[in-house]
């Protein structure tokens, strides 16, 4: 399984030369108000089973919950679907409010 750091992930997103991730957040509705990365499109860990046919297999993924751990399970299900380039944040977005984004709120 492919992972990137919070820090990987924003110097990503401020490249042009590379082609910008979808940003899956896969948390709950209620985590999702309270913090996201700008972007961030949601659907649910529960809801993929039957939504993953919305996602481009042709665009990276990046996978992300709270601490990393549901994103990790959400992105081999992905891969197990046949797509190849998914990545899980690793540390979720707790972590990307630490290292990349003090100001976002953390719970």
């Amino acid at each position: 399984m492919k992972s990137v750091t919070a820090p990987e992930l924003a110097r990503w997103l401020q490249d042009e030369t590379r082609p910008k991730p979808l940003l899956l957040d896969v948390r709950e509705p209620w985590e999702f108000q309270i913090c996201r990365i700008e972007g961030s499109q949601l659907i649910p860990m529960r809801a993929l089973a039957v939504r993953f046919g919305e996602l481009d297999r042709d665009r990276p993924i990046v996978c992300i919950c709270h601490h990393g751990g549901r994103s990790a399970h959400v992105t081999r299900f992905l891969m197990h679907q046949g797509f190849t380039d998914v990545y899980n944040l690793t540390g979720g977005v707790d972590a990307w409010a630490r290292q990349v984004d003090p100001a976002m709120p953390t719970y």
